[in-house]
């Protein structure tokens, strides 16, 4: 199963690449094209990965980080909340 568990075990797990996509390429897109500076945490079986702004954000990072939690919450609406659940901390 992946690790969204929306697909049965041996099949791809759609949810879970489209959540993968969602998230490493807003990761890639805030050092690559913003140039923000980070420090990141995941564990590959579980799918966790944690990020970490070692700075304020600038404008336009805070628009990529809102751009991927609204596509997030707008998959988590439409394959349901039993297969993911959008948490997020802001400090």
């Amino acid at each position: 199963m992946g690790h969204a568990g929306y697909a049965r075990k041996g099949q791809p797990d759609i949810l879970c690449a489209a959540i993968s996509a969602l998230v490493i390429g807003t990761v890639n897109s805030l050092e690559e094209l913003a140039g923000e500076k980070l420090t990141l945490a995941s564990d590959e079986p579980t799918g966790y990965i944690r990020c970490d702004f070692q700075g304020i954000l600038q404008e336009k990072s805070g628009f990529l980080v809102d751009s991927m939690i609204f596509n997030l919450e707008n998959l988590s609406r439409e394959y349901g909340e039993k297969y993911l659940q959008v948490k997020f901390e802001e400090v």
